[in-house]
């Protein structure tokens, strides 16, 4: 099997691992939580980052630690994983769905202004497989309603906007560590922002709002969240941030590779890159054009025949029952992206010859 995307582990992860149970730092109290926020810091440009359980954590963390709850109105798109939207309604508040690019698959930023009202709060642009959204379009929009904007980089760790890596734009960046992710920790996630206030707010919410009184004793003045990353996950981050440059250059020059191999291929449309931007390529994405021989659930049951994984664009959000009845602009691209769009095999460690026999078969069953 020729899996989607597994991480490659290859680096110090064992040392430093070793090193916490060897100590018994292993909970959340240890030296490598502290590390892997300051290196992640120096590598994507921020000045504050607080690290999580996960991905997920970390998009809620941002709403609460913004005051975004109930009444309040998140601009989404539709076509993403759920967590940003299920993240918005942990918070309390309400996701407003915009339709996405044709080209890149992110956002319609010409879409947003429509669905802004007075109960909107935030817009949380998701960098959808590795590709930026325009964020210049984004901020300027979020300037003129007064609107804050959560970047969803949970996808797009080391791709840049304009020179800026992604999620040091908006007031809040959010990543995930998840096993499939660019760099990993098993599970894990990271909140950034530049802003030395809602950093403090959000470390203090994600240690359960804890404050430490002179006999050692736990005082709690709100609500807060179990949302701290152990050391032994976090040693793993160090470890895996160590080789992220390499990790970044692998995945772009496969994905060049890619696009030469299916450059001729008739019916389908290859991932772009926008002149303003760099994209990670986390998934190589393509779509499977009506002019293609075959459907794009045809083409995903012949390549598991073939022993290669793929998976289908996201589902529409808006039309799964707990989101049905939600406000939201027209959906055309969203529908038809999310009926063709495909994901190839897309890991570090795939192999020349492997994304050789994938682009082999997707030939093969082009008119």
């Amino acid at each position: 099997m020729i899996p989607l995307c597994i991480p490659e582990i290859k680096g110090n992860e064992w040392k430093y691992i070793k090193e916490c149970i060897d100590t018994n730092w292993v909970s959340s109290a240890g030296s490598y939580v502290n590390l892997f926020e300051d290196r992640f810091n120096e590598y994507i440009g921020s000045k504050e980052a607080v690290v999580t359980v996960n991905g997920t954590a970390a998009l809620h963390l941002a709403l609460v630690s913004l005051g975004i709850g109930k009444g309040d109105e998140v601009i989404v798109p539709s076509m993403t994983f759920i967590s940003p939207v299920n993240a918005i309604k942990y918070a309390g508040a309400e996701p407003v769905f915009v339709d996405i690019c044709r080209d890149t698959f992110v956002m319609d930023t010409t879409k947003i202004e429509e669905m802004i009202s007075s109960n909107t709060k935030a817009i949380m642009p998701v960098h959808i497989y590795g590709h930026p959204v325009d964020m210049d379009d984004i901020m300027r929009i979020a300037k003129k309603y007064d609107l804050y904007v959560i970047e969803d980089a949970t996808e797009a760790l080391g791709s840049e906007y304009k020179g800026n890596k992604v999620g040091t734009i908006g007031n809040i960046g959010c990543f995930s560590f998840n096993g499939n992710k660019l760099i990993t920790t098993g599970a894990g996630g990271m909140l950034i922002t530049n802003d030395d206030r809602i950093g403090e707010r959000a470390k203090f919410l994600s240690t359960q709002t804890k404050v430490v009184n002179d006999n050692k004793s736990f005082y709690h003045p709100e609500i807060g969240y179990n949302y701290r990353m152990p050391n032994l996950l976090a040693a793993f981050g160090v470890a895996q941030l160590e080789n992220i440059e390499m990790y970044i250059d692998i995945k772009r020059k496969n994905a060049q590779y890619y696009s030469e191999k299916l450059s001729d291929v008739s019916g389908i449309t290859l991932p772009v890159q926008k002149e303003w931007a760099v994209n990670c390529h986390w998934l190589y994405s393509i779509v499977i054009e009506d002019e293609y021989g075959i459907s794009r659930d045809e083409l995903i049951k012949i390549l598991e025949y073939e022993g290669i994984e793929s998976r289908p664009f996201f589902m529409p959000v808006h039309e799964m029952p707990p989101y049905k009845g939600c406000k939201h602009g027209k959906m055309d691209i969203t529908f038809e992206l999310s009926k063709k769009g495909i994901n190839l095999p897309s890991s570090v460690g795939i192999k020349k010859c492997e994304i050789d026999k994938i682009c082999s078969i997707i030939k093969e069953y082009s008119k």
